[in-house]
């Protein structure tokens, strides 16, 4: 397994992580666990999951799996998106995540979190209200490193600012949606991460399935994919995002690899990424991903993806999560 400092920290992360958003959803208690066991055996690090995956079931099935194997495990969970309806139930005051880190701590079975991250950027709060609480955090030591995510470029350099004037722990890293039919991050997050030391995780890098090539359009919905458990996720099944798939399923038929494969190699070439989140919700999905860490791209067929993809740094984000 190949091992990445997470942005300019001490915080070794393995280049693929595991997502766990279909924990407790899409795969069930068992299915789940057997995949932690599964990454944490091949070497993978990294759990991200967050507070209100599942509606709190993915944090409480890791905790549960990794009982007697924390130490393995650099756990990443966040708070931030509406957790409930009440006047404190989102965003990054002091009370709501003193309180959601609480929470998560006791699904979790852990007296730590590896790294906490803000879900996405809170306009209601004062940032420096929320870096002051982070900071108290790694004080207490209940959180060891702070991250962001769904952060635009300028936000999060004006919290690395605030941080820096005040003394407060930085954010390490920032989660946003990039990948082959994502490339929008490379116009201003990816320069700033670079210049200012903040590793990159890109989250949706198969763009929600997209790139591995099982979507023909929304006539054809395969069974148990995202899109039919989903139903919302059918308004990324547009014709441009179906073209992408099918020109990436060349290539590397090509090649002689997935064009899963190819995506994810693609994107740990890219400049900043520490992690890339894969999630899976079987072990196969696990171990045929894993092929992506020892695919060495030709600066010939990197080009050509770099080509093929160059509409994608224009326009709207594939995804983006940010409160109203």
């Amino acid at each position: 397994m190949e091992y990445r400092r997470l942005g300019n920290s001490g915080l070794r992360v393995s280049a693929l992580g595991l997502g766990t958003n279909a924990f407790g959803k899409r795969a069930d208690q068992a299915t789940s666990t057997r995949i932690i066991h599964a990454a944490l055996d091949q070497g993978i690090n990294f759990i991200d999951t967050a507070n209100i995956y599942a509606g709190t079931e993915s944090e409480r099935i890791i905790g549960e799996a990794l009982a007697g194997r924390r130490e393995n495990a650099v756990l990443a969970t966040k708070a931030g998106l509406p957790r409930h309806a009440g006047p404190h139930g989102r965003g990054s005051s002091r009370y709501h995540l003193q309180q959601e880190l609480e929470h998560s701590l006791r699904r979790l079975q852990t007296d730590y979190v590896d790294l906490y991250q803000i879900h996405t950027f809170d306009p209601h709060t004062p940032l420096d209200e929320t870096l002051r609480t982070l900071d108290d955090m790694i004080t207490s030591g209940k959180v060891r490193y702070i991250g962001a995510s769904n952060y635009a470029a300028w936000e999060l350099m004006k919290a690395l600012g605030i941080s820096d004037m005040r003394g407060y722990a930085r954010y390490i890293s920032t989660q946003t949606s990039y990948s082959l039919a994502d490339r929008t991050p490379e116009h201003e997050l990816v320069p700033m991460c670079l210049d200012q030391g903040v590793g990159i995780i890109p989250y949706f890098p198969l763009a929600g399935g997209i790139l591995t090539g099982k979507y023909n359009g929304q006539a054809s919905i395969p069974s148990g994919s995202r899109a039919e458990t989903d139903p919302s996720f059918n308004r990324f099944l547009l014709e441009h995002n179906i073209r992408l798939s099918e020109q990436v399923s060349t290539k590397a038929e090509a090649y002689g690899c997935s064009p899963s494969v190819l995506s994810l190699a693609w994107l740990l070439t890219r400049p900043a990424v520490s992690t890339v989140i894969v999630g899976a919700t079987q072990t196969e999905q696990l171990d045929h991903n894993l092929a992506s860490l020892e695919l060495k791209l030709p600066h010939e067929l990197l080009s050509e993806l770099d080509q093929l993809s160059q509409d994608f740094r224009h326009g709207e984000p594939f995804a983006t999560y940010r409160l109203e």
